[in-house]
């Protein structure tokens, strides 16, 4: 599992799976191989309807985006912490 945060606010968004992330890392450019964070567009949200993603990362998503057109989150590894 893997918590996400909007890295603007610190908010807490919602877990996610290990699919979920890499679903997430999938679609999404990362800028290294420990980058922990994703710039979503609300377009980007509603296209990865039809490739896949499940129900409940489009919640987590754009409960995380709420008004507006994007929102960068951020998350982190719920293993690592205990």
């Amino acid at each position: 599992m893997a918590k996400v945060y909007n890295k603007e606010t610190g908010e807490f968004l919602g877990r996610i799976s290990r699919e979920e992330l890499e679903f997430l890392a999938k679609q999404l450019e990362e800028e290294g191989l420990k980058d922990r964070d994703y710039y979503i567009r609300r377009e980007t949200v509603e296209n990865f309807a039809g490739l896949g993603a499940s129900p409940h990362l489009l919640d987590v998503l754009r409960g995380g985006l709420r008004d507006r057109e994007a929102v960068e989150v951020r998350w982190e590894d719920e293993a690592a912490q205990e």
